[in-house]
């Protein structure tokens, strides 16, 4: 395939909530847009998207799987993320690089926990959106509710382009509001062929409402419909189209579809959405980085012949070989060229450069801006570099990791599990940056920390099928947090001779309790000209240091700011070792007298459960020290949301399933540190 014009690319990716239909939408894309021949489906674990085995496994997407595909001259590319809140990493580092999102919303549900979660990401990097409301044939599907919780629940202001032609058991297809014609889709060739008909005379009346409510909608949020709407005067689908991809690049509005993905109903329109109102590379703003040799903030337009300016997003090692997935923001990339890596400081050959659809590989000489590949050959470029020239370089901005709020204690069976152990906690490290290993100091253990129990479990499982290490694995553990509950002022010295010299140090530290979340800070109070002023950096990284082994209970000290007020030296005896000991000393006395107290992580809980078990559910959500927040009735059931410390929410899903005779269902995402209570 020759290299796409910029203004046919499409860089977006699939965002939402567990099961809501995101790799089913996928495939069905796929299949339309004549990318792959056979429709996969995620219940018998052949979706072509979910490849890994623990994916197939579980019916779940794990990793972001990358494929392009085309639609009438448009080039889009597609990342298909996860759904599940332990891998939050993977949409969050998704939607970093890419252009537009496709919100997939549950037409029973509506926004869910992770909907919103992921909603939000979007917002964060400012991402154009369209929503789809899928199972729309599913008992208890209400098109009209799921549109009122996108306002209410994400703000969103939705243009709605197709309205269901029935629902439930009699949706048949869907009315699309820019023709007013009805889409009724061909069974017999899964959803590829459809015929557009007049509106039946039982729908022309609610299609006609809808169409005057798409228009007031577009006018609230663009000028220039506005005029004419004001004007009265008649509004071409021309004039009404680019009304709607101003306020949708605006992020003023949110164009929104309907249909059923498994049944093969409504994905064409949505694909002309793709095509019509998400944004390009070059309408989206160019992007930014500093110059790390003038530290000036530059920018790099998206065009071919400006110089590399490139983000590795995402690193995997698949079929033994490392590949480095990028979006090329400017310049050109060639097979064999170097690249600059800003971060490291080092330079690499490209040595393959791969067009990815899944886990298939698509070799290709050359990737222009815009475009999102996978390279070959790159051997110390991690996740948030950037690949640059040497000649002009940049530094764009870092992806933003998680913290992990979950721990595993992990040893090997047997001694060539230990040699493998190593390499493979190493490798999976480096793929997932919310993943993290660490030996504690105590009692010798391996601990591996992650988002939740699925995360790690899933990881136990790819160290046993993909590396050969097996492991047992330990309960899992909370990772706590420390902090100090009023303010103290603290001295701390040094003084003593060592190999016949003298070494004197002396800090005065205050440490104050800050918001829960609001992290550490340091600050010098010391005067202009003061003999201890050039010392400060040392002080502060000391004081860094001893922070991160907390002092009362040995985990790391946080949301806590640290003063230095005063500082005491001796000529002739001061020495940086003087003052590391004297301020690790002074932050460790604070932490002892500032009335320590110890935080957990507090999870948002929301419970889905029949309305006839509430009772019980509510009863033993209040035994593990929950506390109600919301309680919502759904039809036949009741949501019930809330906040429950972590450490009492081990094996809750078995203990749902046997208070709800299995019916019930729940998402835990991570909240807040909070005081553990005594």
């Amino acid at each position: 395939m020759t290299a796409p014009r910029l203004k046919a690319i499409r860089n977006l990716g699939i965002i939402a909530h567990i099961d809501a239909g995101k790799t089913t939408l996928t495939e069905r894309i796929l299949y339309y847009t004549g990318r792959t021949h056979k429709m996969g489906e995620v219940h018998n674990g052949a979706a072509v998207m979910d490849w890994m085995p623990e994916e197939q496994e579980r019916g779940i997407t794990i990793t972001a799987a990358v494929t392009t595909c085309q639609w009438k001259g448009c080039v889009i590319n597609i990342i298909d993320t996860p759904g599940h809140v332990d891998f939050t990493i993977e949409v969050e580092r998704s939607l970093r690089v890419l252009d537009g999102a496709i919100g997939v919303f549950d037409a029973v549900s509506g926004v869910e926990p992770q909907s919103e979660t992921v909603w939000h990401q979007a917002d964060k990097y400012r991402v154009p959106k369209l929503a789809f409301i899928n199972k729309m044939d599913r008992m208890g599907a209400n098109f009209g509710a799921a549109l009122s919780s996108l306002r209410e629940k994400l703000g969103a202001h939705p243009l709605v382009l197709t309205i269901p032609w029935g629902e439930e058991e009699h949706f048949q297809g869907v009315i699309d509001l820019l023709s007013l014609k009805a889409i009724k889709w061909r069974e017999e060739t899964l959803g590829v062929t459809f015929e557009e008909l007049e509106i039946p005379a039982g729908y022309q009346d609610q299609a006609a409402a809808a169409r005057e409510a798409l228009v007031e909608a577009v006018a609230e949020v663009d000028d220039e419909v506005m005029e004419v709407y004001l004007a009265e005067q008649p509004l071409t689908v021309e004039a009404l189209k680019a009304g709607i991809q101003r306020a949708t690049l605006a992020l003023k509005g949110v164009p929104a579809y309907c249909g059923s993905a498994l049944r093969n109903k409504g994905i064409q329109p949505l694909l002309e959405g793709i095509k019509d109102f998400l944004p390009n590379p070059t309408q989206v703003p160019p992007i930014v980085g500093q110059n790390p040799k003038t530290g000036k903030i530059e920018s790099r337009p998206p065009e071919n012949d400006m110089p590399l300016a490139a983000l590795a997003f995402k690193i995997m090692v698949d079929q033994g070989q490392r590949l480095t997935y990028v979006r090329i923001y400017s310049g050109t990339l060639k097979f064999g060229q170097e690249v600059y890596n800003s971060i490291k400081q080092t330079t690499e050959k490209v040595a393959r450069i791969l067009r990815m659809h899944a886990n298939k590989r698509e070799p290709i000489e050359e990737a222009q801006a815009g475009t999102i590949v996978a390279l070959l050959g790159l051997k110390a470029t991690s996740t948030g570099d950037t690949l640059c020239s040497r000649q002009n370089p940049i530094v764009l901005e870092p992806i933003s990791s998680y913290v992990p709020v979950i721990s595993l204690a992990i040893e090997p069976v047997t001694r060539d599990d230990q040699e493998r152990l190593g390499p493979a906690l190493e490798r999976v490290c480096e793929e997932d940056p919310s993943l993290k290993v660490h030996t504690d100091e105590d009692t010798g253990q391996t601990l591996l920390s992650g988002m939740g129990e699925l995360h790690l479990e899933v990881i136990i499982h790819r160290l046993e099928r993909e590396f050969h290490a097996h492991v047992r694995a330990g309960r899992p553990q909370v990772v706590y947090r420390e902090t100090i509950a009023s303010r103290v002022e603290e001295t701390g010295g040094f003084d003593r001779e060592l190999a016949g010299k003298r070494h004197f140090g002396e800090v005065k530290l205050s440490l104050a309790p800050r918001p829960r979340g609001a992290g550490n800070s340091f600050e010098s109070r010391l005067p202009a000209g003061h003999p201890a002023q050039g010392l400060a950096p040392l002080i502060a990284q000391a004081v860094t240091e001893a922070l991160e082994g907390g002092a009362v209970y040995g985990h790391p000290a946080v949301d806590l700011s640290v003063t230095l007020t005063d500082a005491t030296v001796r000529e002739g005896q001061t020495s940086e070792m003087a003052f590391r000991v004297a301020a690790m000393t002074a932050v460790k006395q604070g932490l002892h007298r500032g009335h320590p107290q110890l935080l957990q992580p507090i999870m948002k809980v929301e419970i889905i459960a029949p309305e006839e078990f509430t009772g019980e559910v509510m009863g033993d959500f209040a035994s593990r020290k929950g506390k109600v927040e919301h309680l919502l009735a759904k039809g036949p059931v009741r949501l019930i949301s809330g906040l429950a410390p972590l450490s009492e929410m081990f094996g809750y899903a078995t203990s749902l399933r046997s208070l709800t005779q299995g019916r019930g269902t729940f998402t835990l995402q991570f909240d807040h540190y909070g005081y553990v209570e005594r």
